[in-house]
């Protein structure tokens, strides 16, 4: 049986999937595939074995990805699969801070002795906050995440106006027709009375929040990041509290320079910690392993572009490669040359890496032995990988 090596707590809808489909969870130190969430794999030795690393989550900074991708091992992660949890408690987060209610409940807590109920009425003036309604809501990033809350901000009779410079056709048909699209990130800034952040955390998105676009922003706004330690720069955005150029932070990533800061509310990354969105994202997690090793389709990948065809024939032969010239068609001479016919190929490239899924009927065993090791010592082919059908009645 294929081996899965497992960190942290996976929901049991994730793991009882893939034991139903004939895989061991930790049952061997020679895993096809690795199933984490927050994990540091910068810390782990990775077998050689391994040939799938998934991300039971969106974010995907604690995976050497670049270093995997030299290795072909394809890494995925689970976009989507917790984005209603994250929209709900930015939008707590929202009320948080538009009304005092942390302060309010310690107050509240703390009233002892006489008269409580008068005691706590007569003070909560020291408590009064704003309405939601009517204020412009700042949405930067409008995917999973950022379009839920978009939308749902809308319903609390906010303004809402994004900007996601990647906005593509699916995403946009997500987006309530009466968001406004921003031209830039700057005009949110210095239009928003609320700014939430839902982008990636990448090389170009770290600090994206700096100190120059926190200058843009109203002295009255509040910022909240429940995306990624690292889009703010926490040390700027002290700053900017400390001086009134911003009134309140709020963030699911602790900091040690953001502690003990009146203006700033800190939660411990839980974002995407309720147990709906745990079982979403291990069953998607678990169904993209099972669907590359055992039928080469890549779906939701990291590093390596998605390619997802109906396994209708015998075989197939995955081929990761990096995408330079003429690739395609050293594969296809190849099996050409071999006798083998091909009966669908699909490629696509992202970046400097490339994928390529050849379909086969007639593949006698010889064959494959030859095509695995022949394919790999074609200058630039990372990896290949065979699969055959298990739905296929196949002979020699």
């Amino acid at each position: 049986m294929t081996n899965i090596k497992t960190y942290n707590a996976i929901s049991g809808k994730g793991l009882d999937y893939l034991s139903q489909h004939g895989y061991d969870i930790n049952a061997q130190d020679s895993p096809k595939g690795i199933l984490l969430r927050s994990q540091n794999l910068f810390d782990e030795v990775i077998p050689d074995t391994v040939r799938a690393v998934v991300r039971s989550g969106a974010g995907f900074n604690n995976i050497p990805v670049a270093d995997l991708s030299k290795r072909g091992i394809v890494v995925f992660n689970t976009p989507g699969g917790n984005a209603n949890a994250v929209k709900e408690l930015t939008i707590a987060s929202l009320i948080l801070a538009a009304r005092p209610v942390v302060g309010a409940i310690k107050f509240a807590n703390q009233t002892r002795g006489g008269d409580v109920s008068l005691r706590t009425e007569s003070n909560k003036g020291g408590y009064r906050g704003t309405e939601l309604a009517g204020k412009t809501l700042g949405v930067i990033g409008l995917g999973n995440v950022g379009s839920k809350v978009a939308n749902t901000a809308l319903a609390l009779d906010m303004d809402v106006i994004g900007y996601d410079p990647g906005l593509n056709a699916n995403t946009a048909w997500r987006i309530d027709r009466h968001i406004v699209h921003a031209r830039n990130v700057e005009e949110v800034l210095r239009r928003a009375d609320y700014v939430t952040v839902h982008i990636p955390m990448e090389e170009k998105n770290d600090h994206f929040i700096d100190a120059g676009k926190l200058q843009l922003m109203k002295p009255e706004a509040a910022l909240l990041n429940l995306s990624r330690g690292g889009i703010v720069d926490d040390h700027a955005a002290k700053a900017a509290l400390d001086s009134d150029q911003l009134r309140m932070y709020i963030t699911d990533f602790a900091d040690d320079v953001l502690f003990d800061n009146p203006k700033v509310i800190i939660t411990p990354h839980i974002g995407g910690s309720t147990i709906e969105a745990e079982d979403t994202s291990a069953l998607m997690a678990a169904k993209e392993l099972d669907e590359y090793l055992t039928s080469g389709n890549i779906i939701n990948s990291v590093n390596y572009p998605d390619v997802n065809e109906p396994f209708t024939t015998n075989y197939r032969v995955g081929i990761i490669h990096e995408n330079v010239p003429n690739m395609i068609g050293q594969i296809s001479a190849f099996f050409g040359d071999n006798g083998i016919n091909i009966e669908q190929l699909s490629n696509r490239a992202v970046g400097q890496y490339a994928y390529t899924l050849v379909a086969i009927n007639d593949f006698t065993s010889a064959q494959q032995e030859h095509v695995k090791t022949a394919l790999d010592e074609i200058p630039h082919v990372i990896l290949t990988r065979r699969y055959q059908n298990p739905n296929m009645m196949i002979g020699d």
